[in-house]
This record gives structure tokens, sequence and C-alpha cells, in this order.
């Protein structure tokens, strides 16, 4: 093992590693990371931890590197900045979720941040943290998400980094000025002892594969781990983008302060394979930043952050989808991207204290542009656009006079593909899901009435996009509404000939909701009807199987005038017994052929887009 190889910086030599521990390294990494989220859901209080599962866990090396490639994770640059790792200590654990003081890492008070060390003969090796939105970190209103907030200060108390746990006894001044900032401050406690607990446990875990194997070796295999991902990611994925200079943008709709409008995210991709950083992404012409808070500090830390946020992406140019699967996303991504970001006070370069609660209007955002501008690039070899998380939720007091918060981070569908229809209700968030009927209802004062699939949510196309939730709470008493969800104007947009999907609504006996609402008051026995969003379509519909149209009908994802009006098939018969009208079919699809505008843009935005326009009905970045 001793090829001895200087790196360019200076630091550690270079070993070979061997191959066959490389892999029960991975494998004991990954079963690391695993365990430590396991632990946290069974061991958590709140519902958004332990039954959303709305948190993640990493493992980084002492070099700060992430290492595993299941979920993301927040970073480890800010806790070393502010405690240098000679002076830790093993029982350590530091915590932060200041946004501004987190190198990026974070990106609203909610998520809450545990890191701890991990030691080896004395001395720092890896570090283990996890992150998750907590139920209430005070703040202006339930559940620290101000949807009309013009400052941090409102969203919350900001915590900078500090340490928790002592050589392993916690803080408790700490503590409980955290607890007595929260409105829920049993199940804050609870879920920080949890990911506190399970850190710790993971650091011993990981320890112990020091222990085992020695220092050197696991570096070198650490090494060896990110080097193949950077690899595979140049070699497989990168290859696939054509050089040149690529531009797209998309946009958020609202902040909560100002009137309904265009907040642009552009980016545009240069690619250069002889580069030794071959993708360059420059973020100039977005934005300024909003009043309110869907901002995001994302040029910390040369946008290590978003690097990682941003790669899985790429992982959409594997040659199969199966490869696509086994492919993860590490600390191997970054030495392939640089990020340029333009000056400060844009909406990716907010300046302090400006609000950020609702960044994942931003955030979320960006996934879709690079899929945009890479669809541009490689001809439409992306998935259309994909849902974007939301929160919805009420709160109140239940009959014993307990207040309650539900919130919940319900999905959406996913875009269609080149190969496949789009996935319905995914959720976007790594292993997070809905609140369980038979939990919520046994927990909160409402019933749920309906969860189901939204029909005809899902953009047409030859390949349609996938469906939302159709989810309606029947109130048992009066309660408060709230909401911080984007896409109740601009809709999922569809490519290459796809349609936009349906946009997000909510009703409240006929009284549909704004997507950024704090208190709108809902009485006992109203009905609180929530439709996520559908993915956007890929193909024209046009040329979708009228036999697939059918099943879709059958299956009740989409109607029967949807079939007749987006996809030109025409069906007689009950739903149990459909059959294709071929030639009525083949007559209504040449009306709709006719309706097509000579010049059509490669990118359809929906109905709403217009609204916001000024009358446009595309971008000029939407033409090829």
């Amino acid at each position: 093992m001793a090829e001895q190889a200087r790196r360019k910086d200076g630091e550690r030599p270079v070993h070979s590693a061997d191959p066959v521990l490389v892999e029960i390294v991975e494998g004991t990494l990954a079963s690391v990371e695993k365990e430590v989220e396991t632990a946290i859901a069974r061991t958590a209080r709140s519902p958004m931890i332990r039954d959303a599962h709305d948190f993640r866990a990493g493992i980084h090396d002492v070099r700060l590197r992430k290492l595993t490639g299941r979920s993301y994770s927040a970073l480890v640059q800010p806790v070393v900045r502010d405690f240098p790792v000679a002076g830790m200590n093993p029982g350590d654990v530091f915590f932060h979720n200041d946004v501004y003081l987190s190198e990026g890492g974070i990106g609203h008070l909610p998520d809450l941040c545990v890191t701890v060390p991990v030691f080896h003969d004395g001395a720092v090796v890896a570090f283990v943290q996890a992150f998750g939105h907590h139920d209430d970190i005070g703040g202006a209103v339930p559940g620290s998400m101000p949807s009309h907030a013009r400052s941090v200060f409102e969203e919350g108390l900001m915590v900078p980094p500090i340490k928790l746990w002592d050589r392993g006894v916690p803080n408790r001044a700490a503590l409980t000025i955290m607890t007595r900032n929260s409105r829920m401050p049993d199940s804050l406690a609870g879920d920080l002892d949890a990911e506190c607990s399970a850190c710790l446990m993971g650091a011993r875990r990981l320890g112990e594969l020091f222990d085992r194997y020695g220092r050197e070796a696991v570096e070198d295999c650490f090494d060896a781990i990110i080097s193949k991902t950077t690899e595979t990611f140049r070699r497989e994925l990168l290859a696939r983008i054509p050089e040149g200079t690529h531009v797209w943008e998309d946009y958020a709709e609202h902040d909560g302060v100002d009137e309904p409008r265009l907040h642009t995210q552009r980016m545009t991709l240069t690619v250069d394979h002889s580069a030794q950083v071959p993708l360059v992404i420059d973020f100039t012409g977005t934005s300024p930043q909003a009043k309110g808070p869907i901002n995001h500090a994302g040029d910390y830390a040369d946008g290590v952050f978003l690097k990682k946020w941003l790669a899985p992406i790429l992982r959409n140019l594997a040659e199969t989808p199966e490869r696509m699967a086994e492919l993860d996303v590490n600390e191997g991504v970054v030495p392939l991207i640089e990020m340029r970001f333009p000056e400060k006070g844009t909406l990716l370069t907010p300046i302090f204290p400006a609000p950020t609660n609702a960044r994942t209007f931003v955030i979320l955002r960006l996934l879709g542009v690079l899929a945009g501008v890479l669809a541009k690039a490689t001809g439409g070899r992306m998935p259309a656009d994909q849902e974007t998380i939301r929160y919805t939720g009420v709160y109140g007091d239940d009959a014993g006079g307990t207040p309650y918060l539900m919130r919940e981070v319900l999905g959406g569908g996913s875009g269609g593909r080149w190969y496949a229809d789009g996935e319905d209700t995914i959720h976007v968030v790594p292993d997070s899901r809905n609140i369980p009927v038979e939990f919520a209802e046994s927990r909160w004062p409402f019933r749920v009435e309906r969860l189901g699939l939204a029909q005809d949510s899902g953009g047409p196309g030859l390949y349609r996009g996938g469906l939302g939730y159709d989810k309606h709470l029947r109130m048992l008493r009066d309660a408060s509404f709230m909401s911080i969800a984007d896409r109740s104007i601009l809709s999922c947009w569809g490519v290459n000939g796809g349609r936009a999907g349906r946009p997000f609504v909510v009703e409240i006996e006929g009284r549909e909701m704004e997507g950024l609402v704090d208190d709108s008051p809902v009485r006992a026995g109203e009905v609180i009807r929530v439709r996520t969003t559908g993915g956007g379509g890929w193909g024209s519909p046009l040329e979708r199987d009228p036999a697939l149209v059918a099943a879709d009908v059958r299956d009740g994802k989409v109607s029967t005038e949807g079939a007749r009006d987006d996809y030109g098939v025409v069906l007689h018969g009950s739903r149990d017994a459909l059959r294709v009208d071929a030639e009525a079919t083949a007559l209504r699809r040449a009306e709709l052929r006719a309706l097509l505008p000579a010049r059509a843009p490669f990118f359809d935005r929906g109905p709403g887009f217009p609204s916001l326009s000024g009358g446009l009905p595309y971008a000029e970045v939407d033409f090829m």
C-alpha cells in the first residue's frame, strides 16, 4: 500500500487502497448513516421528525468532505471554524441553526444541526452529523415559518455554533434557553436528545472501523471512495453534455410581502471537458433578494453546499435508469463544479438579516433550473419539472385546551422522462413521507376524509407527469390554517412538447387560499381540500399510445375530458369497459395539431405564467 504521491495542496500522502477494504469501508459508512437515521426515527417525539422523516444524517472525514451519498446533509465547516479540531474531546456535541453562520449548510432556522467528532487514538478522524426540521424554535408564528417575515429576527431563535455537550455532559443552560423559546418544548427537547444520542452512537460505530483497520488504511479508502465518484461523474455523466454555454431560468412566484411577480433564478452553464473544472455554473441574472422569506444564503464556502445539492440532477444523464440509481453524490462532485455568484443582495446572496424560512422556493427551483438548462444542452434528455416541497397544516387548541401544531410536508408528481411517465406523489426530500392517517386522526382534532391521487394533475405528454395528492381534512374544532407553498400560480413545466402539470391549490369550503398563509381561520365542520402539484409532461401528448391513455382513465389518473382535450383520445363505454374510438381519435388529434403554433417553445410553463409575465406565454430562454 506504500505508493507515495504527495498531493498538490500539501496534505497527507495518497496511498493506493485495498479494493476489498474500500468495499468494506463504503458499506460500513452507509450502514452507520442508516443506523443513525433509524435511531433518530425511533426515538424522536415530533411528527415532523418521527413520522414525516424530515431529517438527514451524514458522515464527513476530518478534511470536512462528505463521504456518504444516500442523502444530503449540512456542513461541518462552521463547527471547525469556531471550534478548532485540536480542542475537541470525546463526547462533545456541537449545535447550530444560524443560517448566516452555517456556511450555507442550513437554510432556515427550524433546521437544527448536531455534529459529533469521531476519535481514534486521541485524535479527531471524522464527524457524524444530523439535522432535522423541528416543530418550533420560536418566532412570530407557530412552526417558526412566518410567511410574511421581513427579517430573520421574526423567524425564531438563532444559535451560532456552540458546544451543546461537553465530554458527554449536556449544556443544560443552552437547552433550557432553546426549549423556553419553543411553543413545543417537550418535542424539541426529545428530538434534540434523539439526534445527539444517535450521532454519538454513530461516532462509536465509526471509531470501531478505525480501530479495526487503522487510520491510514481507512483514510486511504475515504480518498478512493471520493475519487471514484469524481471519475464516474466526469466519465459517465459530464461527457454526455455538449461543450458550450447554455442558459435557462425559472421563477418563484411570490415572497409573502410583495404582490406576486417573477423572482428569477437564472443559470448559465458552461461546459469545457478539457478544463480541470469542467462545469461552471453562473447565477448572474438572478433577481435581487426578496423582501419576504424566499431567500437562500448559498454563496458561502465557495457554494460547496449547493454543489452537492444540485449534483443529483446530473445522475439523469446516466446511460440507464438502473445505472442512475447506483450513483451516489458525495464530496467527489465538488472538484467538478465551479459556482459563480452575483454580488451581494440577490436571492442567492442575501444580506443579513434577510428572512429565509421559505428558501425552498429558491433551492428546489434551482434543481429544476439545472434540469432545464441540461435539457436544452442535450436536446431533451432530462425529465420535465418535478414537484416542489410545501408545508401545510393547522394549529389551535385540542379538546383539553392544549395547544397543538399539525404541519405536513406533502409531495407531488415528478416529471415525465424520455423513457417513462413521472412518479405519483413523490417527496423530493429523500425518505420523507406524508403523515399516516391513523396517527393524524388519533392525535389531532380532524378527520381525513380523502387521501388519493389528484386526477388530471400530471402534465400531459408522450410520457405523462406524475400526479399530486388530493387530501381532504374535516376540522372537528375551530383552528387556523397555514401554508408555505410555491407553484400555486406557476406550474411544473413540460419539456420537448410536453405540457405543464397542474399547480398547487388549497380550498376551504370553496375559498381558495394563497400559497403563503399564516393564520387563515377554519371553523369546525369545514373541509380543507389540498391538491398538490403534478409533474410536467415529456414529449407531445398527441403521440401517446391511446391504449395508455385509456388505461390512465380506467385508473382514475386522467378524466375522459382530459383524454379528449389534452391527448386527443376519444373513448366510449363505462370506466370498466372503455374502448378507444380510433377514427374519432385520429380526427381529434388532427384538430389539435392544427392549433399548434408554427414555432413552439421547448418548455411549456402553463397558463399561470402569462399572469406574471405581462401576458407573454413563454420566456425568451424557452426556445432551443
